[in-house]
């Protein structure tokens, strides 16, 4: 998905850990998240920063930073989604986007109850409710990126600063 989006310049991968899901690092890679260790040991990264969005939902960027931001299998842990949203948007460049990939699979002793009680199409369309309730977005794009594959499904719920 990074790949057919030409996710590359300079990226922030938010809710990150040891491995940040690009086929091909892109230019610069910012991988923010909880665990400095898990950071510190993602090949990709080229600058990392513990940093818990549950705590402080502002990120400590300027305006208009990133070309791009992605969530790899966590949105579903945020528990103030509007207000990071919200923030990941202003950190974009225009145009930027914030690309949010999830599965069927959660820690559910992180995730929010209202994740838990969710089919998985009530999941994507919970996203794509973040992104409009956070204002400066273009219409999501929701897609079940699974194909013919066997195993875990795969989503992804994307949109455009605007």
């Amino acid at each position: 998905m990074y790949e057919e989006l030409n996710i590359n310049g300079r990226v922030l991968d938010i809710m990150g850990s040891w491995i940040s899901h690009f086929a091909a690092a892109p230019d610069e890679l910012v991988v923010l998240g909880m665990n400095l260790t898990e950071l510190q040991a993602n090949p990709m990264a080229t600058a990392v920063l513990a940093h818990d969005l549950n705590i402080t939902p502002t990120l400590p960027f300027a305006d208009n930073h990133f070309d791009d931001v992605v969530c790899a299998v966590s949105v579903d842990y945020l528990t103030q989604p509007i207000e990071v949203f919200a923030d990941v948007q202003r950190i974009l460049k225009p145009g930027g986007r914030l690309v949010c990939t999830f599965s069927n699979r959660c820690f559910p002793t992180k995730a929010i109850r209202g994740w838990l009680l969710a089919t998985e199409a009530q999941r994507c369309n919970i996203v794509a409710q973040y992104f409009e309730l956070s204002d400066g977005f273009a219409p999501a794009t929701t897609e079940n990126r699974t194909g013919t594959a066997s195993g875990d499904p795969l989503y992804t719920v994307w949109s455009t600063a605007t």
